[in-house]
């Protein structure tokens, strides 16, 4: 079981990066309906301003709280993020809280915070509000996905891409849940290595279909990636809870090449040097999902 110390901890770190993660998503779908769907814009920009929210408070809550390690892991903001952010909403016309990401430059973390009762109420009613707000979440996007599949619907993000922001929503879900019932949502090695190696080998087959055809040492170098996930991915399925420690070091160095690729892509869109239909925010959200896989693999070896 946990303690309230880690309880409090590891609820506002999840929000701090899940929940921005989550706010993202909808600035994504939002940007990729067509005029036929105004429905769907409007109730996406309604998610990216509870999501908004919840990041809000996680970040007045968290701040001298959570982690020294989470706080200059790179998963909350990075150094593009808030450009990013003006970008694409001059990109998209979608409004986007950048004082929010002006706020997490500023995080500190502590070793030993004071966790108090008000604390402890205030992130407990954090992540009673927050999940009923996921599972709305959820089932919009499971609805754009069936209408995507079924040909009702047009969109500019892959089926696989919605399919993809799915699986985030519901492990967020599931995170919160263990939590709630005391339980260390990232305690299984393995299942953390199957869930985000899913997720960085689809991020490469993204990167690979939104970059202009002409970007061939992109594309190739995506379609490395993306195979070199898929191998970990399989070994990683093959493994027992004991074996998976002897593939998490070579997971470890691959993230850490990958999100130099990735960086180094997020640089190059922000300063239009790539050819593509990535978004500036995008990069960086894929950055920051690898700069939280590397946190996570280096907690297991």
């Amino acid at each position: 079981m946990l303690t309230q110390q880690q309880y409090v901890i590891l609820s506002l770190e999840l929000h701090m990066f899940f929940g921005r993660i989550m706010k993202e998503h909808s600035i994504f779908l939002e940007a990729g309906f067509t005029p036929a769907n105004p429905d769907y814009s409007k109730a996406a920009d309604q998610y990216k301003e509870q999501f908004e929210i919840v990041l809000l408070n996680a970040v007045n809550l968290g701040n001298g709280i959570i982690t020294p390690t989470v706080a200059s892991s790179g998963e909350i903001v990075t150094n593009y993020t808030l450009g990013s952010e003006q970008k694409t909403q001059n990109f998209t016309g979608i409004a986007i809280n950048q004082n929010i990401t002006k706020l997490e430059a500023d995080l500190y973390g502590s070793p030993n915070p004071r966790i108090t009762p008000e604390l402890i109420q205030q992130v407990k009613q954090l992540n009673t509000l927050t999940i009923p707000l996921l599972d709305g979440l959820i089932d919009f996007k499971s609805n754009i996905l069936n209408n995507v599949l079924s040909c009702y619907m047009f969109t500019v993000n892959y089926p696989l891409l919605i399919e993809h922001i799915l699986r985030e929503a519901k492990m967020y879900r599931s995170h919160l849940a263990a939590l709630e019932s005391g339980q260390n949502p990232d305690s299984s090695i393995k299942e953390t290595e199957l869930f985000w190696d899913q997720i960085m080998m689809e991020h490469a087959l993204f990167i690979r279909g939104l970059l202009d055809p002409s970007e061939n040492q992109l594309i190739s170098t995506s379609n490395n990636f993306a195979q070199e996930y898929a191998a970990l991915l399989q070994e990683a399925k093959s493994a027992t809870d004991r074996t998976i420690e002897g593939i998490t070091g070579a997971t470890l160095q691959e993230t850490l090449k990958y999100r130099d690729f990735k960086e180094a892509g997020t640089k190059g869109i922000s300063e239009c040097k790539i050819r593509s239909i990535i978004l500036p925010l995008l990069g960086d959200h894929v950055l920051r999902e690898s700069n939280h896989f590397i946190r996570l693999l280096k907690q297991f070896t």
